[in-house]
């Protein structure tokens, strides 16, 4: 469960200038991948309307207002401007998957704790075992299992399903530090988030976008490797700073900038400034990283590391316009 790092940070005393939240973000957050996006956005956008109708997950009028103010699809084209449509459909389903059982999940685990173990445990055994689901969410995960083992190769598809179920235990770990009495460490609430938000699961899909599997010296570099983290990272935090915010007014502590406002006992813009400390020093370390292994790189393994950069630009253009926190824009920053 190690994140990047963990740092003692020293509170910023300098006035900020920016008239909210929203504007504070960009104004301090090192953001060196331009926007891009995916031609075929729209079509996956249709995609996941169609997939969500027929396993029944937007039957809930919440669940479908959900949807229509996060946006799936558009996260998917952000993060894969360059995927073809048969994998962007897949990752868009996934997004929409992981908002839906991520909501649900939490809304179990507070009203009812003792009906989340069954739901957790249902999707580590058809990721697992291929179990036969008992749930609408269950039976959602099966089909996705299934579009993702058809289109990837045996070893993608089996390290997706082992990130995926990293992801599951999370919402457990997530879960278990919401019942806590004391506040949560810093360093334990990063490890917690790197596995709630889910980046990690979409790596091998990544790959698979790629015209060959890559070999296991290259996927298992060391390089490679913390690319990944810092990817994972990255991607993770920056809607942080965004929905700190609607999460700080629905009680939940599994978020980066409100780690930094219990543990410095600060205002929110102050703890973001500090939370955006810490992403920018993780941009900038991926990016050193990358500039120097690039060269030892096969084509298919720079597509599959600009895959990772991806998630750190998409997550970014996306959480700034996205109606699911829109909160952000409406706070001031003094």
């Amino acid at each position: 469960m190690s994140t990047t790092h963990e740092e003692t940070e020293v509170v910023p005393q300098d006035r900020c200038t920016a008239d909210d939240l929203k504007e504070l973000i960009d104004a301090h957050l090192h953001m060196p991948f331009p926007f891009q996006s995916n031609r075929h956005e729209s079509e996956a956008a249709a995609g996941v309307a169609t997939w969500l109708r027929r396993w029944g997950l937007t039957d809930d009028p919440a669940v479908a207002a959900m949807i229509a103010a996060t946006r799936p699809a558009e996260l998917a084209s952000y993060n894969s401007p360059a995927m073809d449509g048969d994998v962007l459909q897949i990752v868009a389903n996934q997004i929409a998957y992981q908002f839906v059982f991520d909501d649900r999940a939490e809304e179990v685990g507070r009203r009812w704790p003792g009906r989340l173990l069954p739901m957790l445990c249902e999707s580590v055994g058809i990721l697992l075992d291929d179990q036969p689901p008992n749930s609408a969410l269950g039976a959602a995960l099966a089909d996705l299992h299934r579009q993702v083992r058809e289109r990837c190769t045996p070893g993608q598809a089996a390290r997706w399903a082992w990130n995926s179920r990293e992801y599951v235990h999370g919402l457990m770990y997530e879960a278990v530090a919401q019942t806590q009495p004391f506040p949560l460490r810093l360093g334990v609430c990063g490890s917690i988030r790197s596995l709630t938000a889910g980046v990690e699961p979409f790596h091998p899909l990544c790959e698979a976008a790629q015209p060959c599997e890559l070999a296991p010296e290259e996927l298992h570099h060391p390089v490679v490797r913390r690319l990944a983290r810092l990817s994972a990272d990255a991607a993770v935090w920056i809607p942080d700073l965004y929905s700190a915010v609607k999460e700080q007014q629905a009680g939940e502590l599994i978020n980066l900038a409100l780690a930094y406002q219990r543990a410095h006992r600060c205002s929110l813009p102050v703890a973001v400034k500090l939370a955006i400390r810490r992403i920018n020093n993780t941009i900038r370390e991926f990016e050193e990283l990358y500039d120097g292994v690039r060269p030892e790189l096969s084509p298919s393994g720079i597509g599959y590391v600009d895959g990772m950069a991806g998630w750190i630009r998409g997550c970014y253009h996306w959480s700034r316009t996205v109606p699911r926190y829109a909160e952000a824009g409406a706070v001031p920053a003094p």
